[in-house]
């Protein structure tokens, strides 16, 4: 990894049924925050969980410079890399017990501002999963 990939963190996952909670800086998302510029609508699906995560793993492993690090049943964890500078993101997806919702944390490691990737990718992985019939 380069000068501009950071550390990966060591708390991320879900713990008490929550991910991680977004930075102060504006360079993250998560649905699981109750307000301001981090606050994004969680993902939807209608079939079954194990189909839904199923089909965010394959748009997953089709995106580019992009790199699944864990999964379990409820939970998956990638990394994304920036083509040009080689910054990282770390994505995070959590499929709560019958609730037909997939919460998403996306967080820059470095920086202040991330320009809004971090909220375009998780729009365009919505319109994927729609796309797909999740």
């Amino acid at each position: 990894m380069g000068l501009l990939s950071g550390k990966r963190p060591a708390d991320l996952g879900v713990k008490n049924g929550n991910l991680k909670a977004p930075p102060s800086s504006p360079n993250a998302v998560s649905s699981q925050a109750t307000g301001g510029y981090h606050q994004i609508v969680p993902l939807a699906y209608g079939g079954s969980q194990e189909q839904a995560m199923k089909t965010l793993k394959a748009i997953i492993e089709n995106t580019p410079n992009t790199r699944i690090v864990e999964t379990k049943p409820d939970y998956l964890y990638a990394e994304y890399t920036s083509a040009l500078m080689g910054f990282v993101d770390d994505v995070e997806f959590y499929f709560p017990a019958n609730a037909k919702i997939i919460h998403v944390r996306s967080a820059s490691r470095l920086g202040h501002s991330d320009l809004g990737a971090n909220r375009k990718r998780i729009e365009t992985i919505r319109a994927r999963l729609v796309q797909a019939g999740a």
